[in-house]
């Protein structure tokens, strides 16, 4: 099945574990990618376009280029994420700015970029990465459920403002994925990656914490034609669980 035939789309954090996932199943369903992240090499795709979200002529810029190296733009994933744990007393200056810097302003950037060459298209759909825990937010994470509760906010905003120029915009909000970044966690507080994954796994009425494949599998379902009714929803992916 090539769903996305002709259909050229941005990524963003394209590196990391989602983000590779939705590149991965895009291009097997037909699309043309553009990746963006800090480090794109080794990521195979039509477009590559390294850089860091927290310089604002680059994250402005990204919508652009894709456009640019692909010759159209019909889809972008917002995926691009980061994980500040911690009470606000716990919470530098460093840690907010990076939080809001990746996970709020980037995004807010790229659409505002994005949504005139979707409109000038006839129409697209944006994908925000958020969170359960912008939706119902959990203890010791205060910057990061704010961030993502923004993005969520974004969301629905954009996704009134914008529907009469045919742009879908929607959210996925996973909870726990066994990412790298997740894994990269554990290790740093002294746990074993594979016991925490499958201790964490327990915590899930369905068994197992989310693998990439499983976010990935929902936005390219909000980025497709089946979703078309579908605008400025907050789609969770989380297994039955609960936050907090």
């Amino acid at each position: 099945m090539e769903r996305f035939r002709g259909k050229a789309a941005l990524v963003t954090g394209a590196a990391g574990g989602i983000g590779a996932a939705i590149v991965r199943r895009l291009r097997a369903e037909g699309a043309t990618v553009a990746v963006a992240d800090r480090d794109v090499c080794g990521i195979e795709a039509e477009a590559h376009l390294a850089g860091d979200l927290l310089d604002p002529a680059y994250a402005d810029g990204l919508p652009g280029a894709a456009f640019e190296l692909l010759g159209a733009l019909d889809i972008v994933v917002n995926n691009a994420g980061v994980i500040t744990r911690g009470a606000v007393t716990e919470t530098t200056d460093a840690d907010w700015t990076l939080s809001v810097g990746v996970n709020v302003e980037a995004p807010f950037r790229v659409c505002r970029a994005a949504i005139p060459i979707l409109a000038h298209a006839g129409g697209g759909a944006i994908v925000n990465v958020s969170s359960c825990w912008g939706v119902r937010p959990g203890p010791n994470h205060a910057v990061y459920c704010m961030t993502k509760a923004a993005v969520a906010s974004l969301t629905q905003c954009m996704g009134m403002d914008h529907a009469r120029q045919n742009i879908r915009v929607n959210a996925v909000c996973p909870n726990e994925v066994n990412t790298p970044m997740l894994r990269t966690g554990f290790a740093k507080r002294g746990f074993d990656p594979d016991t925490a994954v499958a201790e964490l796994g327990k915590t899930v009425p369905l068994g197992r914490i989310a693998e990439p494949e499983d976010i990935a599998d929902v936005v390219l379902f909000l980025v497709s034609d089946a979703a078309r009714y579908m605008c400025g929803a907050l789609v969770e992916v989380n297994g039955g669980k609960p936050v907090g």
